[in-house]
């Protein structure tokens, strides 16, 4: 098979090519590039699990970041385990059909107890006295050791948070080039994830991003040219465009206020509690699911929901189908913002009573996905607070804000403008519309490996 790599480079679109992306602005020139209309949810996991199955979240079963485990009754987001993608994926058929075919999945999701022969992925240390300590996971086991021995530790507080920048996607370049260069896998796949950053805290504001634009340029040239000069073909592609927001909406707060939550009150703050609870929503950027452990309100939800500004579709089981996100996991109806409008998390209606976790950066244990993470309340709180870490004091990094309309960008809606789709850049024209469905990459990642 042919080696081929393939580079996500996280929220580009077409309007974002130019004065800033000098490199990918001369490469496009010189390649063809498509548009990819977006899969419904729009977000990282279901578009990545599409790619590399070339099904739709009906069949491969990821219906979002997170969702709601019926079973144990918590909202699960940001899992690890491969097997959670419920099909074949991309290198499983490879490995059928060439025994010699390996493969490289550098930071692409559900990267845990795969089938990829070389993974690495973030995974932080949780230490028993309460400490986060930044670390990644990788298969084999050493390859972990041998990265940072080279590189430095994994700097997951750059990968997420309010101080994301791009030494976390500088470093997963490295590693993936240092991978190459120890295993030569068939296929890589590399996850860039820098602009997902500044383009949700800012959106698409020249005036904000233009830095992070440049920064990302110069990675990708770096990349583009190392896999060039081993031969591999090169595929350049992002799994959604990010659109200008203005309107968060809060649709746990109204099921609160209509006697559909149920909330623990422990020290004093509030909890959701989703299994007691009659009904509740797992948010997740500008899609949301509905999950309704009593059907009896099943009805007054749709009612509540239809009044709601900023909610462009409902969508209930039948209506699912046409969408291909009919999935078990998926909740009784599951919503999507219209394009200025996303969705946050948010159950409580003071924000004194806010659970703890609300003010600190914890992907697992918030009930949905919390862009504001990205963003900090006080430096000079920040700095008191590693104060106290250095001086071996507790403490807890509550700097992260409360106030949702901070938050200038998001994805997840399937109707935005084509100018905000991803794209994929190749060396051949895929489609004479130059204009592809988010199905189609597995086959032209397919024809890339088989020359």
């Amino acid at each position: 098979m042919n080696k081929t790599v393939v580079i996500d480079i996280v929220g580009l679109s077409s309007n974002l090519i130019g004065e800033f992306t000098p490199f990918i602005k001369q490469y496009v020139s010189n390649h063809n590039i498509a548009t990819i209309d977006p899969v419904l949810p729009a977000v990282t996991t279901a578009v990545q699990s599409t790619y590399l199955t070339g099904k739709w979240p009906a069949e491969h079963g990821i219906v979002g970041n997170g969702w709601y485990d019926r079973e144990d009754c918590e909202v699960k987001f940001w899992k690890q385990s491969n097997k959670l993608v419920q099909v074949e994926k991309i290198w499983e058929r490879a490995k059928k059909e060439d025994p010699n075919f390996t493969c490289s999945t550098m930071f692409w999701w559900y990267n845990m107890y795969t089938a990829s022969d070389y993974s690495v992925t973030p995974r932080p240390n949780y230490l028993a006295d309460g400490r986060k300590m930044p670390d990644c996971y990788s298969h084999p086991a050493e390859l972990r050791d041998e990265l940072q021995e080279k590189l430095g530790q994994f700097p997951l507080f750059q990968f997420w948070g309010p101080g994301a920048n791009i030494k976390s996607t500088a470093w997963i370049a490295d590693a993936s080039m240092l991978t190459d260069d120890k295993y030569d896998p068939t296929l890589t796949l590399i996850y860039l994830p820098h602009l997902d950053y500044c383009l949700q805290k800012f959106g698409p504001d020249f005036s904000n991003i233009s830095k992070e634009l440049e920064e990302i340029d110069k990675v990708v040239e770096k990349l583009v040219k190392f896999y060039k000069k081993k031969g591999a073909s090169v595929i350049l592609l992002s799994e959604y465009g990010i659109v200008p927001v203005t309107t968060p909406i809060h649709p746990n707060r109204l099921f609160r206020q209509n006697d559909l939550l149920q909330i623990r009150v422990e020290r004093g703050l509030e909890l959701l509690d989703p299994g007691a609870s009659k009904a509740f929503v797992v948010a997740d950027h500008q899609v949301a699911h509905v999950y309704i452990n009593d059907p009896s309100v099943t009805e007054k939800v749709r009612k509540l929901l239809e009044t709601v500004p900023g909610i462009s579709l409902i969508l209930d089981r039948e209506a699912q189908a046409e969408y291909h996100i009919n999935h078990e996991r998926a909740g009784e109806f599951v919503l999507m913002a219209d394009k200025k409008s996303w969705f946050t998390y948010y159950f409580w209606l003071d924000d004194a009573v806010a659970p703890d976790y609300a003010r600190v950066v914890d992907i697992h244990k918030k009930p949905g996905y919390d862009p504001v993470e990205m963003f900090m309340t006080s430096k000079a709180r920040a700095g008191y607070k590693l104060l106290r870490k250095k001086a071996g004091f507790r403490y807890v990094m509550d700097v992260i804000p409360l106030d949702a309309t901070l938050i200038k960008g998001s994805h997840g809606n399937i109707k935005t403008p084509v100018q905000y789709h991803a794209v994929l850049i190749t060396d051949s024209k895929e489609s004479d519309e130059n204009r592809i469905k988010a199905t189609d990459v597995y086959d032209i990642i397919w024809k890339h490996l088989k020359g």
